[in-house]
């Protein structure tokens, strides 16, 4: 590089054309080298925020990387991670001898083996509040559609052969009725506040109390359930807003169906459909245990095409589509960058997750 700058230095030789072509070179030679799955592929970032990555980094795709591994595996310096994708194994980070981070875009981790990555001197980074907005508004949506029989109104303007709604899709109110919201995080708090402009009445339960300052309840009217049964029988709607972990692994099961209202409604936009049990559910809604489930996550993603849940009237099931926007995919995107950018110039990454 020395001597392509030299050579452009000489006299008569440093033309436009010229010195736009060394700025390119200079650009591209600064830029950290990250691994990522290509933008625009089914499991990479969507290709309308490449500019955004490509602007700090030269991305070499898991396509690029499997192919000349040689080529890459010593300039590579992070790990862009978009729907758990490329995964990341003891082998991986053996052939990675410079990498420094591996920036996650999303909140849960659970596809992550902290532990191990940071044993070879490598950080993790999430995204963080990034996602609250937008899963707090789909967790709304969810509750709205399936009480108000969105899905059974559309199909009838469809395929309708009468002028007259059938009773299947008589709904119920959302407004004045009791939600019940188990994991009142920063997500949970964010329904909590939607669901007080609907005059709800608001129940939550967390493993510890949440919200120890009398005002941060008084600001929602929500009232805290020292048990989960308790909000489980009071509530017309039951909101899961956890993360997966041992203790949350198939946390709604049979047991806990049958302490439901007959006519309540189960919505799920936690991190993993894991949390509930969906043999016990698909049974509760069949033999009207439960009134419906609304759920944005399941197991596996997507369900095969026969499973029982995709068959039942009262359910409606999302492809996990939480933090599916345009607006909250870019900031999601953004912070990946700034955390990793903080990484590798040898400061403090703002969204550092501790193994």
């Amino acid at each position: 590089s020395f001597h392509v700058i030299a050579k452009l230095q000489s006299p008569g030789l440093m033309d436009t054309q010229s010195l736009r072509a060394l700025c390119r070179y200079i650009q591209v030679m600064e830029k950290p080298y990250i691994l990522a799955t290509a933008p625009g592929h089914a499991d990479g970032i969507h290709k309308r925020f490449e500019t955004i990555v490509e602007k700090h980094f030269t991305l070499v795709s898991s396509g690029e990387f499997t192919k000349s591994r040689e080529r890459f595996a010593d300039k590579i310096q992070a790990v862009f991670m978009w729907n758990a994708l490329p995964e990341i194994d003891r082998d991986l980070l053996r052939s990675l001898p410079n990498l420094k981070v591996v920036v996650n875009g999303g909140v849960g981790v659970d596809h992550l083996d902290i532990p191990l990555i940071n044993s070879f001197g490598v950080k993790v980074t999430n995204t963080p509040h990034i996602v609250d907005n937008a899963t707090a508004d789909l967790g709304m949506a969810l509750m709205l559609a399936s009480a108000r029989k969105l899905i059974e109104g559309y199909t009838f303007s469809l395929y309708h052969e009468t002028k007259h709604l059938p009773k299947v899709a008589l709904g119920i109110d959302v407004s004045g009725a009791t939600l019940g919201i188990i994991g009142m995080g920063r997500i949970g708090y964010k329904v909590a506040q939607r669901a007080h402009g609907f005059e709800m009445k608001i129940l939550y339960h967390n493993r510890s109390r949440r919200y120890k300052k009398v005002e941060e309840e008084r600001a929602v009217e929500a009232h805290y359930c020292e048990k989960m049964d308790e909000l489980l029988q009071k509530s017309d709607f039951v909101m899961l807003v956890v993360n997966l972990s041992p203790q949350t692994h198939k946390l709604i099961g049979a047991r806990e169906l049958s302490l439901m209202k007959p006519t309540s409604t189960l919505i799920n936009i936690s991190r993993e459909g894991l949390v509930v049990d969906q043999d016990a559910l698909v049974d509760a809604l069949q033999k009207g245990v439960i009134g419906a489930a609304a759920l944005d996550v399941t197991y596996p993603e997507p369900l095969p095409r026969d499973h029982p849940l995709l068959g039942l009237e009262n359910v409606i099931v999302l492809p996990h589509m939480g933090t599916h926007t345009f607006e909250t995919t870019q900031k999601m995107v953004e912070r990946m960058v700034t955390n990793a950018l903080a990484v590798l110039s040898g400061n403090s990454a703002p969204d550092e997750m501790q193994s």
